[in-house]
């Protein structure tokens, strides 16, 4: 009995089914759309480790990328280099002891322009590579314009206008320029010149590979200065704005020649070893004095104030 009734059930099911398929033809009726999306079962290929897993070493996470079909970047630990200027000065000039006391009448002073001329040859061999690439540098019009370069480069320096003081200088001669100089206050004067301004010195190194070449000219310049340095607090620490100075400095002048849009900027300065050492600068101390009480003043006090301890300094 138990089999015929399972027939009997499977074909009325069958049946039914029939049925129901052709009253949806019949009708069409369509499905709802669906309420989930596919992305949202999409699988993750790359899942992030939780916070706390042992063994998350650098090596673990790199394997799980590669698995992951992640590409990680190769980090190089090469220091940057910058291609607009040079890292120093190429065979730096070596100002003759005496230069601006010795005239050249003398016979020291007639010995240090002799051998000028005789080291003049490389420098007008680097003079020529210059105007190569450079069909507007002539030697005397340079002069004039690197002593107006290093005029608005110092006064860009003391009104703070790091724009234009970067169009002036290169990469390397800023932060030597600027350095130290945040919580300070800079009074500059250009006078006048003593000396018309010359060039003395040019050379035309390569970097990094050979054609990249680079013009540098030093360029002698005998000026009277005024220059005072003050700190926060409006204390003076360095020079005097009312008394002018006689300086007389070598400055380096660089350019990118092969970069069409490259100009001269001020790129350091030779400071010969027989030049007068600097003037102390005058630092702000403060001096601990006594605790008060409210109703107490300093004069009533019987204090001397402490002589520091002499220090051994090591720069």
């Amino acid at each position: 009995m138990a089999l015929p009734m399972r027939r009997t059930l499977v074909s009325l099911h069958r049946a039914t089914c029939r049925c129901v398929a052709n009253a949806d033809a019949s009708l069409d009726v369509r499905h709802p759309v669906p309420l989930f999306l596919p992305v949202r079962t999409k699988k993750r290929y790359f899942i992030p480790p939780a916070v706390g897993v042992k063994e998350k070493t650098e090596s673990n996470m790199e394997a799980k990328s590669r698995a992951a079909g992640l590409i990680i970047r190769q980090e190089y630990m090469e220091r940057p280099i910058n291609l607009a200027c040079t890292a120093g000065v190429f065979d730096p000039y070596i100002p003759p002891e005496g230069d601006a006391r010795l005239s050249t009448l003398s016979k020291e002073g007639l010995k240090q322009r002799t051998e000028q001329i005789r080291q003049s040859a490389a420098s007008q061999l680097a003079i020529r590579k210059i105007k190569e690439h450079d069909s507007l540098f002539v030697t005397k019009d340079f002069a004039a314009r690197a002593q107006e370069i290093f005029i608005e480069a110092h006064n860009a320096l003391t009104q703070f206008n790091k724009v234009k003081l970067h169009t002036l200088v290169t990469e390397r001669c800023y932060p030597e320029m600027t350095r130290g100089n945040r919580y300070k206050t800079i009074h500059w004067r250009f006078i006048e010149s003593l000396e018309p301004p010359r060039v003395v010195h040019a050379r035309c190194p390569d970097m990094v590979s050979k054609g990249n070449l680079y013009g540098q000219v030093t360029v002698r310049m005998h000026s009277k200065q005024t220059l005072a340095v003050y700190d926060r607090f409006g204390r003076l620490m360095l020079g005097s704005e009312e008394q002018p100075k006689d300086v007389l400095e070598y400055l380096v002048l660089e350019r990118h020649l092969v970069n069409s849009y490259g100009q001269w900027r001020l790129h350091g300065k030779i400071v010969p070893s027989w030049a007068p050492a600097k003037d102390p600068i005058i630092k702000t101390v403060m001096i601990p004095g006594p605790k008060l009480k409210v109703d107490q003043e300093l004069d009533a006090v019987n204090f001397e104030v402490p002589k520091p301890a002499a220090v051994q300094w090591y720069k």
